[in-house]
């Protein structure tokens, strides 16, 4: 008599939080769950898309539940902000309009959603991009979390920098403009109460006036990713596997702040899958490397820019490997599912 292995019942699997976390588990519900209903091309999955029929306009949405609201270096509202215009600047472009929607929980204090929109209406005025539409709802106690936001930008292309994640090159340099794990580790720390936040601070902030200074590079500038959930692990992954390259990094290049390093150590925690909010990688022609370094160094967002890696001339496509202190190669793997829940 056979025995055989009972045939999975996918009628009672369900939704879990590291379904959105940017990893495997996101991938998984995309591919299986929301892209098979969905009319359009089937390529890279993008910080944003082009818009169709206006090739120099550039659209991304995002919704923000970040808890607490409120944290050293920012809060839901100008992360918010950061986080579109971020996602616009990676694919080239220069925020020209952003819609506001807010989901709002009954018992809400008028003075935190207050504090929440004079905030969010400061980083739109600062980065010079205006709020043109918008939506309120209010629900039911405990149908919500607070306070969700989501908000849709509209941007302009530089004329000759159009980056993509599948644009990827044998010999490109892999350059980091700054210091990774604040925004992760600063939100779970006041969130959990454990301490780290008196020493670090989220590293939130505008990375379009960054890109727009490496569009005199222009078609040498290949790939521009901000390493927001799943860290700058998520981020390799994601572009070696629609580049089809394999990438190599070296860990005693990895900026690592301190505090960061410890409260990882603490927790158990991989820094290079810990989001970040306020940095980019570009992935450039090896011959414009140089340039491009000196550029991003030339403005204070990007004052500690390092080069932290290649693409290898050969090897496994979609592999990222690190090259450890001691000489010793691992793989990096796309982080499978939510380590720091609600971090933005």
């Amino acid at each position: 008599m056979s025995v055989e292995c009972p045939t999975p019942n996918h009628e009672d699997e369900v939704v879990l939080l590291g379904h959105g976390a940017g990893g495997r588990l996101t991938a998984e519900l995309l591919d299986e769950i929301v892209l098979p209903y969905l009319d359009g091309e089937r390529g890279p999955m993008e910080d944003a898309a082009l818009l169709p029929g206006y090739r120099e306009l550039v659209i991304s949405t995002d919704s923000f539940v970040v808890s607490p609201l409120f944290f050293p270096g920012g809060d839901i509202g100008s992360l918010a902000v950061h986080g579109t215009v971020n996602d616009l600047a990676m694919r080239g472009a220069w925020p020209v309009a952003l819609s506001v929607s807010l989901i709002i929980e009954e018992g809400l204090p008028l003075a935190e959603l207050r504090s929440v929109m004079h905030s969010l209406g400061k980083a739109a005025q600062s980065v010079g991009v205006p709020v043109v539409t918008g939506d309120t709802k209010v629900v039911g106690r405990g149908a919500a979390d607070r306070l969700f936001v989501n908000t849709t930008g509209v941007g302009r292309r530089h004329g000759s920098l159009h980056p993509s994640a599948a644009l990827a090159r044998p010999g490109d340099a892999v350059l980091l403009s700054g210091p990774i794990g604040l925004h992760g580790t600063t939100v779970l720390s006041t969130r959990e109460g454990l301490g780290f936040e008196g020493d670090i601070a989220s590293d939130s902030r505008p990375l379009h006036r960054l890109v727009g200074a490496l569009a005199p590079l222009g078609a040498a500038v290949h790939v521009l990713r901000d390493p927001t959930r799943g860290g700058l692990a998520a981020a390799l992954n994601e572009i070696a596997r629609d580049s089809s390259v394999a990438v190599e990094i070296e860990e005693g290049a990895v900026p690592v702040p301190g505090p960061v390093a410890a409260a990882c150590d603490l927790l158990g925690l991989d820094p290079l899958v810990v989001a970040n909010e306020g940095c980019l990688v570009a992935f450039v022609d090896a011959t414009a490397a140089e340039d491009a370094l000196a550029t991003l160094r030339s403005l204070p967002e990007g004052a500690e820019a390092v080069r932290v890696g290649e693409v290898l001339p050969q090897g496994p496509p979609g592999r990222v490997t690190l090259r450890t202190l001691v000489g010793a190669r691992r793989i990096v793997d796309m982080p499978l599912g939510e380590q720091l829940p609600r971090i933005c």
